[in-house]
């Protein structure tokens, strides 16, 4: 279990693919969901990518001083304690949201006293498993409509079109 490091792919600063506005986006390595037809099946990979301090990712975030944050991957739920340390450390110590995409479903974290350590910190969490079958190109940041957009905190509660507006069970 690591705590100050994150096994990531890549960041991607000021991006607007991965959330609304300028973005940056912490690519990590490591998923078990396995998804058919994921959009990125090269960060399956449980020892992929390459170590980062989560001091070194905060510098990162911090520096840009108009990009909001995203944990995507990967699942960043398979490195939760890390995550936490970083979403943690960029709540105490800036004004930005952060949006995270997981396979995991809001249900299933809540259920996990270990990975709903991380979902005090999110903004905005962007659930469940793609499903490849039901893939829809028309819907923002998600690629199936089982996907939720859940707003964790009322910063980030603009309607986005065709997605679900879901209240969480706090």
């Amino acid at each position: 279990m690591e705590t100050d490091r994150i096994r990531i792919l890549e960041v991607l600063e000021q991006t607007m693919a991965d959330g609304p506005g300028l973005r940056t986006s912490i690519y990590c390595a490591g998923c078990k969901h396995h998804c058919p037809g994921c959009h990125n099946p090269q960060s399956w990979n449980m020892d992929g990518g390459h170590w980062v301090t989560v001091d070194d990712l905060f510098e990162v975030v911090r520096a840009d001083e108009f990009s909001n944050v995203t944990f995507s991957g990967g699942d960043p739920f398979y490195q939760v304690e890390a995550f936490t340390a970083l979403a943690r450390r960029i709540k105490e110590e800036t004004a930005k949201t952060i949006w995270c995409w997981t396979g995991f479903t809001y249900e299933q974290i809540l259920a996990d006293p270990r990975l709903s350590m991380l979902l005090p910190y999110l903004d905005v969490l962007v659930d469940g498993p793609f499903i490849q079958e039901q893939r829809d190109t028309q819907l923002l940041f998600r690629g199936s409509p089982n996907q939720r957009i859940i707003y964790l905190t009322p910063r980030e509660d603009d309607y986005i079109p065709g997605t679900v507006q879901t209240l969480p069970l706090r």
